[in-house]
This record gives structure tokens, C-alpha cells and sequence, in this order.
């Protein structure tokens, strides 16, 4: 695929949201409103999901709860036995209102719903109506009944959050360039989390309001506002996991033993080169780890290498260092399969798992390219594809020469890749 087509991408969603925002906004007001209390319940819920939003490195849906409420509305057939005869366009009409006035508070802060987060809420709200409304109001499922209609409901929002999560890779393949594959397995993996608790809440919202009226929605919401508050306490113990790996990283630095800044450099390059060669979210977050300690076993060493540069030891030397990092990474706690990559990073290229060859050839880069100069990026990429017989992987060099964006007039700077996680501001350089 060109640059140019994923480009192409991210306009195109957002135009098409913004043309079923229009039409269905027109037509509301075109009709007016049917059933006003359960549009008016269904509009509170998702203003509450909204105020309640909140924002992460790591956060996939943002407002769960108005999520939920939005997917319980497309599917809403009954109210209390009584059916509802709400359309397509009201459902989209309320959604769209619903999030924006939610989102006034955040918006003044500078922290509003992005576009990309509205334009997937309308278009996946949307097609879930579109999936259900039209056939429901012609009397399609009402030979479906207790536990089948369930089940139907579960089959419409699983039908959902794949387009869902098609749309959502999409739109960051437009957006970063990164491949789209990987980037869809870790929407994905993402539906088992926070995903599959609004689907099952959203179903649940629309059976339990058929049968008992909108009484339903505060009980039914409580559950999913304590799963929100439980992600959030998990993704601030991550935060502060990642800020300790990051500090121990610039243990070397603050010694002495490496550059200010080498560790982070390291991890950002080599994110985004895992990234082009399609590596995944678990994988990233290991790659990411190992590339910040990777110099840590020079701090066994009684003489510093001369600014840290490990690249131009000989090879037993390299692999010493290496053992004796992995061995202080198996002391701090840090997940296995990071001091394996730590340990092996100096290692035979072809003996080397895909995470340690980023490392090595992503450091020897760092440090043959820092501050050498105009010419030195150009000259330290040449230097790694000379030497792709032996020491680095060829398709690890190539990687990184798409990363930083290799031009015929010469190499472009490293794009500005923000570690995951939030990482990065330690350390200058």
C-alpha cells in the first residue's frame, strides 16, 4: 500500500462520520422526537459516561459507560414491554448531542473527545442501529424470544466491535503509517479487556430496560463505573511501573557510563522500528523495556567504557556486558523475557530473537550517529548495511531505514515517537 492510500484513510472516516452526523441531525429534527423520556434517559447516561471519561497511554475506550449507553440505545427495542419505534437517525441524533455536551467540561480543559474517538462512536453506534432498528420496527425478530433474543443482541455487538476495532486500526494505520495487521490484533486483544465489559453491559442495558423500563439504567451502570475505576487504578500501577524502569535506566547516565539521553533514544528508535516490522503490543512493551536496560550491566564494570559505546568491543566483551545486565534485570523484578533480551543482545545476529537484534542494531546506530555531525546518521546506516553479512539482520537495518525516513537527498531525522507509556521525559540529550 502507498503512503498516499493510508493518508486517505483518516479524511475519508471522518467524512463520512460528519455526513451521518448531518443527515440523521436533519432528519431528527425533520421528524422530531419519538419516545422524549427514553431519549432524554438514554442522553443523561451517555453526558455521565462522558464526564466521567478519562484519558491514559494505555486507555482504549476512554468512556466506557457512555460507550455502553450508546450500543444499549442502538439496540433498545422495548421499553417496560412497550415497544419503542425510535429510528437509525434519533439514535445517532442522541448520540452525537449527548457526547458533545458530555464533553463540554473536558473540552474547556483542553482534553475533549478526539475526532477519531467521536468519528468510531457514531459510525460503530450507527451500524449497530442500522443492523437492528429497521429490521426490529418491521416485527423481523419477533419470533425471537428469551434467551434466542439474547443472543441475537450478543451477535450484533460482537458484530460491532469487530468493525470497531477494523475502524480503530484503521484509522491509527492512517495516522502513524505503522503496518495494519499488528495494529488490528491489538484492537483486538483489547475487545477481551475494557471491550467485552461494554459490550455485555450495553446488552444487558437494552434486555433489563425491555423488561423493567428505565429504572434499569442507574442499577446497570453502577458495575461498569467499578470496572472503569478498577482499570484506572491498574493503569496508574502501570504508569508507575514504567517510571521506575525508566528511572533505573538513567542509572547508567547519571554514573557516568553512557550519554544523557542514550537509554530513551534507544527505546523510542527501537519502538517504532518493532513496530515496522509488525511486532505487537506485548511485544512492544518488552522490546521497549529491554531497549531502556540495555547498558545496565555496565554498571558491574570497574573502568567505563569510553562514552558507552559498546558496539566497537569485541565480541566476548559484548556478551559479558550482556550477561551482566540480564542478571541485574533478574534482580529488579522486571518480567523474564526482558532479561532475555537484554542477555542476548549480544549474541550471534541469527541466534537472536527479533527484540534483541532491534536492540543491537538500534544502539550500534544510536551511538555511531550521536552527535557526529551532519553526515553521521547517513554514514552510521551505511556502516550497519555493510555490515548485515554478520553482525545485524538485514531486515532490522532496512526497518530502521524506513523509520528514519532515508531520502534520495540524504536521511531525515528520527519522526518524534513517543515511548509507550508515557515515558520519555527523563533524561536530555
Amino acid at each position: 500500500m502507498s503512503p498516499a492510500r493510508p493518508a486517505r484513510i483518516l479524511p475519508a472516516v471522518h467524512t463520512c462520520a460528519a455526513l451521518l452526523a448531518a443527515g440523521c441531525l436533519l432528519a431528527t429534527l425533520g421528524n422530531g422526537l419519538e419516545e422524549r423520556p427514553v431519549a432524554l434517559a438514554f442522553g443523561l447516561l451517555i453526558i455521565v459516561g462522558e464526564l466521567t471519561r478519562w484519558t491514559g497511554p494505555e486507555v482504549r475506550e476512554p468512556a466506557p459507560l457512555a460507550a455502553a449507553g450508546a450500543l444499549a440505545y442502538a439496540l433498545l427495542g422495548e421499553d417496560a414491554g412497550r415497544p419503542t419505534h425510535h429510528g437509525v437517525a434519533q439514535v445517532v441524533t442522541v448520540v452525537l448531542l449527548a457526547t458533545l455536551l458530555g464533553g463540554v467540561p473536558h473540552i474547556a480543559r483542553g482534553r475533549g473527545p478526539e475526532p477519531d474517538q467521536l468519528a468510531r462512536r457514531l459510525l460503530t453506534v450507527g451500524f449497530a442501529a442500522v443492523c437492528f432498528q429497521p429490521l426490529y420496527n418491521r416485527g423481523l425478530f419477533e419470533q425471537w424470544s428469551g434467551a434466542a433474543y439474547a443472543l441475537l443482541l450478543i451477535a450484533l455487538l460482537a458484530l460491532t466491535a469487530l468493525c470497531d476495532a477494523v475502524l480503530a486500526a484503521a484509522l491509527a494505520h492512517s495516522r502513524t503509517g505503522w503496518p495494519f495487521g499488528p495494529l488490528l490484533r491489538d484492537e483486538l486483544r483489547g475487545l477481551l479487556g475494557i471491550g467485552s465489559a461494554v459490550g455485555a453491559t450495553g446488552a444487558v442495558m437494552a434486555l433489563a430496560v425491555a423488561v423493567v423500563g428505565l429504572w434499569a439504567l442507574p442499577v446497570f451502570c453502577v458495575p461498569l463505573l467499578l470496572t472503569q475505576l478498577a482499570f484506572r487504578r491498574y493503569a496508574a500501577v502501570r504508569a508507575t511501573y514504567r517510571q521506575t524502569i525508566a528511572s533505573l535506566a538513567r542509572a547508567t547516565e547519571i554514573a557516568g557510563y553512557t550519554p544523557a539521553g542514550h537509554a530513551r533514544r534507544v527505546a523510542e528508535l527501537g519502538v517504532a522500528v518493532g513496530r515496522d516490522l509488525g511486532l505487537s503490543g506485548a511485544e512492544l512493551t518488552v522490546l521497549e523495556y529491554a531497549a531502556l536496560m540495555h547498558d545496565i550491566g555496565q554498571l558491574s564494570l570497574v573502568d567505563p567504557v569510553p562514552a558507552g559505546a559498546t558496539a566497537p568491543l569485541p565480541a566476548a566483551e559484548q556478551r559479558r556486558i550482556a550477561l551482566l545486565g540480564g542478571a541485574v534485570v533478574r534482580q529488579t523484578g522486571v518480567d523474564a523475557s526482558v532479561a532475555v533480551v537484554v542477555e542476548r543482545q549480544a549474541d550471534p545476529c541469527r541466534e537472536q530473537p527479533l527484540a534483541a537484534r532491534i536492540v543491537r542494531t538500534v544502539n550500534a546506530y544510536e551511538e555511531k550517529a550521536y552527535d557526529a555531525g551532519a553526515d553521521g546518521p547517513l554514514m552510521a546506516l551505511e556502516e550497519l548495511r555493510l555490515a548485515t553479512a554478520g553482525e545485524h539482520a538485514p531486515e532490522v537495518v532496512e526497518a530502521l531505514a524506513r523509520v528514519l525516513r532515508i531520502g534520495g537527498s540524504g536521511i531525515g531525522a528520527p519522526p518524534g515517537v513517543r515511548l509507550r507509556g508515557g515515558m520519555g521525559q527523563g533524561g536530555g540529550g
